[in-house]
């Protein structure tokens, strides 16, 4: 075999020249926005046609952003039980379809009894399991992370049939807000990075325009979707910043653990499933709390 050329490379070739530079915040625009439209679209499908189809949108989130961490924790070696993971969050979300958060609860806790005794016999009764602590609590980290917020978003959906619609849309344009709002004020005023040991593009000048335009969605919508006090919705838009940053540095940090950039490729010009999801289902969270206990819905 003739060895490498010792001479400088050459100029890149037409592949890579063509390739469209990312944004000054990282992003490959080209490629993000057709996507992001295309999600949104997802959305706004599901709930006009009936808004509980949003469950079909909301376990086929949890199912792939399970088998994406899954496969990335799997390259680090770490031993997960997929089957318990992918079952019992389904579980967890046709649960809440049933019987709400109570069904919900139940099917997380049948999940963590079948993750113990999954993952101390996935090498049989004569093998002692190995790293078995520390698999589980990676397990169980992975459901917390994804399944149980995955169906508390499911369940916005319950309800009166134009509310629950509503509540799904003042999820989505809420994190919407925060997205956008923190993308230009980044990009534009960007100076002082808010976690740069953890996520260097984050600054917290992106974060206060996340936290303005998000404030100004929520006081609109609570106002003009929901016919309540604005000042709910202002609560509402700024706790939806607060949890999709950190999702989104949480999220940046287990990525960071595991040395890779992406939790996947699904998603041209966002990276995987989970890049996208990190930020909505914290947020989930909090829209269901405001909705259950704050707003009369």
């Amino acid at each position: 075999m003739d060895p490498a050329p010792s001479g400088p490379p050459g100029p890149p070739g037409p592949t890579a020249a063509a390739a469209a530079p990312p944004s000054r915040a990282g992003r490959d625009l080209t490629r993000a926005i057709p996507v992001g439209v295309g999600l949104g679209a997802l959305v706004i499908a599901s709930i006009a046609f009936n808004p509980r189809a949003w469950y079909f949108v909301a376990a086929g989130a949890v199912a792939i952003g399970t088998w994406e961490v899954f496969k990335r924790l799997r390259q680090a070696r770490f031993e997960l039980p997929l089957i318990p993971l992918l079952v019992g969050g389904q579980a967890m979300v046709w649960s809440g379809f049933v019987d709400g958060p109570r069904g919900a609860f139940a099917a997380f806790a049948a999940t963590s009894v079948v993750v113990l005794v999954w993952r101390l016999l996935m090498a049989g009764l004569q093998t002692a399991p190995r790293n078995y602590l520390r698999d589980v609590s990676v397990s169980m980290f992975v459901l917390v992370w994804i399944a149980v917020p995955g169906s508390l978003g499911a369940m916005l959906s319950d309800g009166e049939e134009n509310v629950g619609a509503l509540k799904v849309v003042a999820l989505i344009l809420l994190v919407v807000c925060s997205d956008v709002g923190g993308y230009v004020a980044g990009v534009l005023f960007g100076r002082h990075p808010m976690a740069p040991a953890i996520s260097p593009k984050k600054s917290w000048e992106g974060f206060a325009g996340s936290l303005v335009l998000s404030m100004v969605g929520g006081a609109l919508v609570m106002w003009l979707l929901f016919g309540d006090d604005i000042w709910k919705g202002i609560l509402l838009g700024a706790l939806v910043v607060f949890t999709a940053t950190l999702g989104d540095l949480v999220e940046s940090q287990v990525k960071r653990d595991l040395g890779i950039k992406d939790m996947g490729t699904l998603l041209p010009g966002h990276g995987g499933f989970m890049d996208r999801l990190d930020s909505v289902l914290p947020s989930a969270v909090v829209v269901w709390i405001i909705f259950t206990f704050v707003v009369a819905t």
